[in-house]
């Protein structure tokens, strides 16, 4: 049976735009009570205006996944709000651009950092709330690059590997305490996400892709996961004719390879 979201409390990261905007606005409109968080708190209270709704219904949560160190406060701060936590979604991250050799190591840290260990951070700190609950569901915002890796994509594509075999162990865990994880794999979404890619010395890439340009909608995309979240699915892939790439390297790996090479050619 699908779940119903409403009354649901809901955390979404990285929600003051693109992917988590929409989602927040698509979890409004099933009734669910919101958590936003990411960096700019001028942003989300933006969002929460536009989510038209109770102001009882939306906590609004600055944070910060490169500094996750009060995280249990945090996490604290939703339960006395809320009582419960159902579903996180962990979207917030950080795009890079630039080639590996190039890349300074500061940047493969931070992405790392953000993409990888914060998102774990908040994760297993929710997580323990589930376990308590004997409810809950871990929502990952992967990557179709967390299925392979591209030229000029070398530390994001690393930090998206990670967070699958990271989450495919954890599901395993959580199972016995009705905790479900839930990996999404976006492929080509209309965000701004490229503008603010981190170049091989950390400045920002500034580039709207032409990929990205004709890309899903981030209102489709949002549709996308809450249908995957209702439907109790372990993994799903959101896109349109790029997520043809997977097949395409799992059956023809040569062919995909120099594909990959052609497409990417600076």
């Amino acid at each position: 049976m699908a779940d119903d979201l409403k009354n649901k409390v809901i955390w979404i990261t990285g929600a003051s735009s693109g992917i988590g905007e929409a989602l927040a606005y698509a979890c409004i409109n099933e009734g669910a009570r919101l958590v936003l968080s990411a960096r700019r708190e001028d942003e989300l209270k933006r969002v929460a205006a536009n989510c038209k709704t109770d102001p009882k219904n939306i906590l609004i949560l600055p944070l910060d996944l490169e500094h996750t160190e009060n995280i249990e406060e945090k996490v604290k701060e939703v339960i006395l709000k809320f009582g419960r936590i159902d579903i996180l979604i962990n979207n917030g991250g950080m795009g890079q651009r630039g080639k590996a050799l190039n890349t300074s190591t500061e940047v493969d840290r931070r992405i790392m950092e953000i993409n990888f260990f914060g998102t774990i951070n908040l994760s297993k700190a929710v997580s323990r709330i589930m376990q308590n609950q004997k409810s809950g569901k871990i929502v990952v915002i992967s990557s179709i690059m967390g299925k392979y890796g591209l030229p000029l994509y070398s530390s994001y594509a690393a930090s998206k590997h990670a967070l699958h075999g990271y989450f495919e162990s954890l599901r395993q865990e959580l199972y016995g305490d009705n905790v479900q994880v839930l990996i999404v794999s976006p492929g080509f979404i209309n965000t701004d996400i490229s503008l603010k890619l981190l170049t091989e010395n950390g400045g920002q890439y500034g580039v709207k892709s032409d990929a990205q340009e004709k890309g899903m909608s981030a209102e489709d995309c949002a549709k996308g996961i809450l249908k995957a979240v209702k439907g109790g699915r372990n993994h799903k892939y959101v896109g349109g004719y790029e997520l043809f790439s997977v097949f395409v390297k799992q059956y023809f790996p040569k062919m995909f390879y120099k594909l990959m090479r052609k497409m990417t050619k600076e």
